[in-house]
């Protein structure tokens, strides 16, 4: 066992037992927190349009602070490119994040001298609780790729601006850097296939332990790495023991994965938001991950099915209950206020507080009335794998409106590793998940307003390609698992 091994167990259990003050008191160490915020950002502009000066409790809160999406703080973030001051944050923000949006176009969210440590705080902890729990240590020796957005960073204002993953990867601590994969120069070039082969052959004579990044482009890497040694990742990289994840369900490409390594792995799954970083995977005995609760977030939810109401119950973490799906919503310590990032979430537990992200509020099928969300596509594709083997890469849910022959449906694109035997009762199990799932769409089924899903295959890299062809390949991106309408669709069919 090396030095750094044998330092990294006790550092890790003494993380873990500091954490657990926080973790074991999540409901007074919000309240505390959101007094805090309030009393840091008081002499503000916005802390002064909302009379936080007169806000005491929570309800007071409630009835100063509305909730809000980015349309709504556009204007805010304006005048902080403009050069101004104290506008929703004490000072300037050290970063704009720059993220794409799906109705607002590019966003520009303020990360503050304050934000910005939890960032990396939130991500080690991750892999010290990894440590402390299963006493693999040996993952601290070999080398650790992150593939992520470029590091480079432009200026908007005076103020420096970059992708969340190019913004953290100046931050990452020094005890890390010399186990860090990619280098600074493959981490800059634009191209992601470029990009993804220049890190094929950085990492092939290396020892990798630890591989973390959104699972489609993971599997990307894999698919390179294989490709040009007709290898398993196994075979690759022997001492590969814990994979990072991230951003979207990682449940329909774990066969895949499987395959592609050739062993199982131990996983770990983070819930980072250019907002703010808001659960990590605390144990591997244990559903769900751990609400950073004292991270500089003081979080709100509102139950996913009053959210369009006009008066939607909104509530702190003092009340969640455990099976609802709430819209989650932030108070920053970089001034995000009341602020809807558009996540839904799930609890799986209260002591302590820990979460799935079960979609997004604007990502549904309801072209009928169904109000049919990701959690339950991924949920009725997970069953149906599990009872009728196939391997899918990717998919995505979308309504097909005025067929030209019969009653109207969900189109179901799906890029299979390795399609079912029968597709047909593949296609029919599907569709008896996703009814047992969901009610509403059961109904409208028995009822005849609806014919059962169809399965359209994607070819093979079809879902790269589209994002490719919109510029979106690598880094954060994903596709959505479903829409309302076939814009994604649509385009999804040319490939």
């Amino acid at each position: 066992m090396t030095v750094k091994a044998a330092l990294s167990l006790p550092f890790a259990k003494y993380i873990v037992s500091k954490n657990n003050k926080w973790k074991n008191n999540a409901v007074k160490v919000q309240h505390d927190l959101l007094l805090s915020l309030v009393k840091q950002a008081k002499n503000t502009q916005f802390g002064k349009d909302h009379s936080f000066s007169e806000i005491a409790n929570y309800p007071d809160w409630k009835n100063n602070v509305p909730v809000r999406d980015y349309e709504d703080l556009k204007g805010s973030v304006q005048e902080i490119i403009d050069g101004k001051e104290n506008i929703l944050w004490p000072g300037k923000p050290l970063y704009l994040c720059k993220t794409s949006g799906t109705t607002s176009g590019v966003k520009y969210i303020p990360i503050s001298k304050e934000s910005m440590p939890h960032h990396i705080t939130a991500a080690r902890d991750a892999i010290l609780s990894y440590i402390a729990e299963t006493k693999n240590t040996s993952i601290v020796n070999g080398k650790m790729i992150f593939l992520q957005g470029s590091p480079e960073l432009t200026k908007t204002g005076d103020i420096l601006t970059g992708r969340l993953s190019g913004i953290v990867a100046h931050h990452i601590p020094a005890y890390l850097t010399k186990n860090r994969l990619p280098s600074f120069e493959t981490n800059c070039i634009a191209d992601w296939e470029t990009k993804v082969d220049a890190i094929v052959d950085e990492t092939l004579p290396e020892n990798m332990s630890l591989i973390s990044g959104i699972p489609p482009w993971v599997q990307m890497y894999f698919e390179k790495l294989q490709d040009k040694t007709g290898k398993l990742i196994k075979d690759i990289f022997p001492k590969f023991d814990l994979f990072i994840y991230g951003g979207v369900n990682y449940e329909p490409y774990r066969k895949s994965f499987e395959k592609l390594i050739g062993k199982q792995v131990d996983g770990v799954e983070l819930y980072p938001a250019s907002e703010g970083f808001i659960a990590y995977q605390d144990s591997q005995k244990e559903e769900g991950m751990l609400l950073c609760v004292n991270h500089g977030i003081f979080y709100e939810f509102i139950p996913t099915d009053e959210f369009f109401n006009e008066n939607p119950t909104r509530i702190s973490l003092a009340d969640v209950k455990v099976g609802v799906n709430y819209v989650i919503i932030l108070n920053t310590d970089a001034g995000l206020w009341g602020y809807n990032i558009g996540d839904t979430i799930k609890f799986v537990s209260t002591n302590p507080y820990r979460i799935i992200v079960s979609g997004r509020i604007k990502h549904f099928t309801s072209a009928f009335g169904e109000h049919v969300i990701a959690e339950e596509v991924e949920k009725s594709l997970e069953k149906t794998i599990e009872k009728y083997t196939a391997q899918v890469n990717e998919f995505h849910v979308a309504p097909k409106v005025n067929p030209k022959n019969g009653l109207p449906y969900h189109e179901w694109l799906i890029e299979f590793e390795s399609q079912p035997e029968n597709l047909a009762v593949f296609t029919k199990m599907l569709d008896d998940e996703l009814q047992n799932l969901n009610t509403y769409y059961k109904d409208l089924i028995s009822g005849g307003i609806l014919k059962p899903l169809q399965i359209t295959t994607v070819p093979k890299n079809g879902f790269r390609n589209y994002m490719k062809s919109i510029g979106k390949l690598g880094g954060q991106n994903k596709v959505p698992r479903l829409a309302n309408d076939r814009k994604i669709a649509d385009k999804l069919t040319a490939f």
